[in-house]
């Protein structure tokens, strides 16, 4: 955390300070316990320079998909791009959890969270944690690992903050994945922007705070996914779509800049039909 330039999963950081900036808002009472003073310093000139309603977004981000897990009670919940989100301690203690992302990120946060538990922080739970490159050839080792702890339970699989970074390819093999590991009425929770969000003011904010914080980037670096990605899948059907004005609404939160200013993010549910 000492370097100048901001590293792709630094941003897990920067998504657990939002959250715990509204705990009403987001339901984490224990996002806070990754705050430094690093991330603060970013946070407040991302929230300056980008968009101040990005706390609200990845609030309800956050609330959403709790909400949905709670609702739809798998056994086994599975995060792909787990980054530092505490879903396993705000769910049923019983439900089993999967943390899978960067090698360096689940190492440091499997480490933390048993030091949190140790200091009475955290409450005891289930969880596998699992480090993996996504850009690797990582597909069949991993489908067995997960296979293994799954075995016929009922899963939720859980992609948030992660399709943006990655290509297309690599994004239709993790859905290809899911759909080899779950079974008839598992769910897929998935977040991702579209294309037309590269034409806004706060994406053209968000690409000049990448490329001035981060690296050089261009618009057509990141990926952004339509609605048909989800409504033509052969495997799933599309039970739930919202995006930050559906779930504003829903959570009464006041959104207080103009559209053209705002990361407008689209969550979708997804359920496992073949």
């Amino acid at each position: 955390m000492h370097k100048k330039s901001i590293e792709i999963h630094e941003t897990a950081f920067v998504t657990s300070t939002f959250r715990s900036l509204n705990e009403d808002l987001s339901r984490d009472v224990y996002a806070k316990l990754w705050g430094n003073s690093r991330t603060n310093v970013l946070v407040e000139k991302y929230l300056n320079q980008v968009c101040e309603e990005e706390v609200s977004a990845h609030c309800l981000r956050n609330r959403f998909f709790l909400e949905e897990i709670e609702r739809l009670k798998p056994e086994v919940l599975i995060n792909f791009g787990s980054g530092f989100s505490m879903y396993p301690f705000l769910l049923n203690e019983h439900m089993i959890n999967v943390e899978i992302d960067k090698k360096e990120v689940i190492l440091y946060k499997e480490e933390k969270i048993k030091e949190f538990q140790k200091e009475g922080k955290l409450p005891k739970r289930t969880i596998y944690f699992i480090g993996v490159d996504f850009s690797k050839d990582y597909v069949d080792v991993l489908l067995e690992t997960l296979k293994t702890i799954k075995g016929s339970k009922s899963s939720f699989i859980l992609i948030e903050g992660v399709l943006f970074f990655l290509s297309r390819k690599d994004t239709d093999k993790l859905f290809e994945l899911f759909s080899k590991l779950q079974e008839e009425g598992d769910y897929v929770g998935s977040a991702s922007f579209q294309n037309d969000l590269k034409n806004t003011q706060g994406f053209k904010k968000l690409l000049d705070f990448c490329n001035n914080e981060m690296i050089k980037t261009e618009a057509s670096d990141w990926q952004t996914i339509e609605d048909d990605f989800y409504t033509k899948n052969k495997n799933y059907s599309l039970e739930n779509h919202q995006d930050y004005f559906s779930l504003s609404k829903k959570y009464n939160n006041q959104v207080k800049l103009e559209k053209d200013l705002i990361l407008n993010e689209k969550f979708y549910i997804l359920k496992k039909i073949v």
